[in-house]
């Protein structure tokens, strides 16, 4: 019955009367080889399934551009950057390699992976003539992945006859401040200011150099004067420039607007110290009291502990919002014993440090002169007491 059914299905497929027969026959013949190859491509359709989730996460990002539409001075750099990303357990090695729009490719190249990472890989392209086209990266392994395009342009000099009609444009640059002293760390440190100004309203197309690359730009139309700036963090001390170019035939670059950066801490760490330690002991009470100078160099938190012959009899803490000196106390205490002197001793804990010091102290309670013993009133006798 099976095999009629089968026999009808194939038959709708346009199947051939041999062919069909071949089929019914076969199955009918040796229906578990049937069942085996059948067991056996399920098993190969788990085995690939196994093998596809196995495969590492690859993605790319379409390149980003520097520049995408240059007009201007050739030869000019062009910088180009993508990020791939790399999810895998253990270790891989990736392979990329540029595709560019002509149909060549560049060199491959291999970074070494461990686990999951995100990889920034970059190229710079001189171009000495007008030239579109666009780049992409290429990943080879551990799986093979293409970016989309990132799009460009480049177009040398211009073709613009200039008149005395023609607006003008001036440009100026100054870096705020010019001179950074303090912690290198992420966030923009140094901002740079450019003031574009035009003869009459037009659209003007300008550029940011930084050390000679390309880092900003863009297209605004101005009507008399207009700002733009960008900001950057800088990673090591060093010197620089930057530069604010006007794209155009009419265009005025800006001076070259300097800096300096020397990467330190932003501050040194705060030091505390204790001095003028006073001990004092009250008679009436028999009991130790005692008062020091806490000194900082810096804002910070300060804990400080008073000692009696190495028990904690006090404690506290103080902030300090600047650099400066504070006095402490530490209220009367009873000892253990008032007719013997000893130690006291206050320990000073501050961001970066700690100090301590120490004075010893009198009783406060010295032992008392001791008292001669009463000489007995003698007895009258009865003799005595006769005697006129």
């Amino acid at each position: 019955m099976k095999s009629s059914v089968l026999a009808r299905k194939v038959a709708a497929f346009g199947a051939s009367t041999a062919v069909l027969a071949a089929m019914v026959s076969g199955l009918m013949a040796n229906p578990a080889a049937a069942a085996t190859q059948s067991s056996t491509g399920a098993a190969a359709g788990k085995t690939a399934a196994s093998a596809s989730k196995s495969k590492p996460k690859v993605s790319v990002t379409a390149p980003k551009v520097s520049i995408g539409d240059y007009q201007g001075s050739c030869p000019v750099k062009v910088d180009f950057s993508a990020k791939i990303k790399v999810s895998v357990k253990g270790k891989t090695e990736l392979a990329y390699r540029w595709l560019h729009g002509d149909g060549s490719k560049g060199k491959v190249r291999v970074i070494k992976l461990k686990g999951s990472k995100s990889v920034t890989v970059k190229q710079s392209v001189t171009f000495k003539g007008n030239v579109k086209g666009w780049e992409a990266v290429q990943v080879l392994g551990p799986r093979k992945v293409t970016s989309k395009k990132g799009y460009f342009s480049v177009t040398c000099g211009s073709d613009d006859v200039r008149t005395d009609k023609d607006p003008q444009v001036w440009a100026k640059a100054w870096a705020n401040p010019d001179t950074y002293v303090g912690s290198c760390t992420p966030g923009d440190k140094i901002d740079f200011t450019g003031l574009i100004k035009v003869s009459q309203p037009t659209w003007v197309r300008y550029r940011w150099i930084l050390n000679g690359d390309v880092v900003d730009g863009g297209r605004l139309k101005v009507w008399d004067t207009r700002k733009v700036g960008f900001g950057f963090s800088p990673r090591y001390s060093h010197r620089g420039w930057a530069q604010l170019e006007i794209l155009g035939p009419w265009g005025n670059d800006s001076n070259r607007a300097h800096y300096k950066v020397w990467c330190k801490d932003e501050a040194p760490a705060t030091q505390v110290s204790v001095s003028d330690l006073v001990p004092g002991a009250d008679h009436n009470s028999c009991k130790v009291s005692a008062v020091a100078k806490i000194s900082a160099t810096g804002k910070g938190r300060v804990s400080w502990s008073f000692l009696v012959d190495g028990k904690v009899a006090g404690s506290g803490d103080t902030y300090f919002h600047e650099a400066g000196a504070k006095l402490v106390n530490l209220d009367a205490q009873a000892v253990a014993d008032a007719t013997k002197g000893g130690t006291v001793t206050i320990s000073v804990t501050g961001p970066s440090n700690s100090a301590s010091t120490s004075q010893t102290y009198v009783a406060p309670c010295p032992k008392a002169p001791s008292t001669p013993a009463a000489t007995p009133t003698p007895t009258p006798s009865a003799a005595d007491s006769t005697k006129e």
